[in-house]
């Protein structure tokens, strides 16, 4: 009798060890999964694809790590930037006028402060102090900008790009003017951008789904109704733009370090074009979507600005039409805002459970069926 109790007691439970799901969700698979493609498809490109694909892959890291950054401000809280580029040139300047070689600096560069001049820093160390940089000029500005809502914050940022470019073109000393900066040492590699570029991708991620991000979406959906439930407005949208500005630095170092030499129409509206046609066109508010905006638009632009060059596919011949690439993507651009207003993902994420659900399901129908 005791016998009989005892396994009738633990019944349920070999029962529940049998039904235990199991221990890695589909989500955690498919990011585990992915992450091996991703590591596996950068060792190929760095032992076996061109210069030409190493370069397009770079870019495209360095895009990455430039719109989801900007996703975080523009998407997550409601604050509409166009002046993060100027926080890329930041870091940019900053971090390449601390790894410039003391020799180069003082041909380049010879009105330097003398503590400048004497000093040359490893690559890490000035990127890093270059996002602290960009980080704490965000702050004071965000003092008084983060105040603002609607289309006023948007004028407020392009002001503060335009301050940047009259800084940078005026202060000879240091940036050399409107004249080219060059002789950045190369310090830019396929690993170095794809590190942090999948560094950028999971702290916006993690911070999206943190109780932080809940109160910028809530922000964002509903100032008042936000502020009605005790949320600090100002400290969110200041934590958000202040991230956001870090990892635009740093990703303006690593392309200081792989182009070696620009000047500061290189931190334009044509670039704050370029980023912002892949946030809309990934959508806004998703970090999944901005990856993949980001990747349509970059393979996208490289087809075109190779077919700029002429097509001839013997029956066809078409010549050269050189601009063509920049008045396609205004195009694409004003159709997606026409057509798919919030992106291509909107604000959704991609959800692996989602698909390995109805996978599943799919599957038990067919058996019943």
């Amino acid at each position: 009798m005791g016998d009989r109790i005892q396994q009738a007691e633990m019944a349920p439970k070999v029962m529940g060890l049998r039904e235990r799901k199991p221990v890695l969700k589909p989500n955690v698979l498919a990011v585990l999964l992915l992450s091996v493609l991703l590591i596996g498809g950068l060792a190929a490109t760095d032992l076996a694809a061109s210069a030409y694909v190493q370069r397009v892959v770079i870019g495209l890291g360095i895009s990455i790590i430039l719109v989801v950054s900007l996703n975080l401000s523009n998407g997550f809280t409601g604050i509409f930037s166009l002046g993060h580029v100027g926080f890329m040139a930041i870091g940019a300047y900053t971090a390449a006028i601390l790894t410039l070689p003391v020799s180069l600096k003082q041909v380049n560069l010879p009105d330097l402060p003398a503590w400048l001049g004497r000093l040359e820093l490893p690559f890490l160390p000035a990127t890093l102090i270059g996002g602290l940089l960009a980080m704490l000029i965000a702050f004071l500005v965000g003092l008084s900008l983060m105040r603002l809502s609607g289309p006023y914050v948007s004028v407020a940022t392009l002001g503060f790009l335009v301050i940047v470019q009259v800084v940078l073109v005026n202060w000879d000393q240091v940036t050399r003017g409107a004249r080219t900066f060059s002789g950045v040492p190369p310090h830019t590699t396929l690993w170095w951008v794809w590190g942090w570029a999948g560094l950028t991708v999971y702290v916006i991620w993690r911070l999206a789904r943190s109780a932080y991000g809940r109160q910028m979406m809530a922000i964002r959906d509903n100032e008042i109704a936000a502020q009605a439930l005790g949320i600090n407005v100002m400290r969110s949208r200041l934590l958000a733009f202040c991230i956001s500005a870090f990892f635009t630095a740093v990703a303006g170092s690593l392309w200081a370090h792989f182009i070696m030499s620009f000047s500061p129409k290189s931190f334009y509206f044509a670039q704050t074009f370029s980023i912002i046609t892949m946030l809309v066109v990934g959508g806004m508010g998703s970090v999944s979507g901005s990856v993949i905006g980001t990747g349509f638009v970059t393979l996208l632009s490289e087809l075109l600005r190779n077919a700029e060059r002429g097509i001839n596919l013997g029956f066809l011949q078409i010549p050269p039409i050189y601009g063509a690439s920049q008045i396609l993507m205004a195009v694409i651009f004003v159709l997606v805002i026409v057509f798919w207003p919030k992106g291509l993902l909107g604000e959704r994420e991609l959800n692996f459970e989602r698909l390995w659900g109805r996978l599943r399901r799919e599957e038990a129908s067919d058996r019943h069926g």
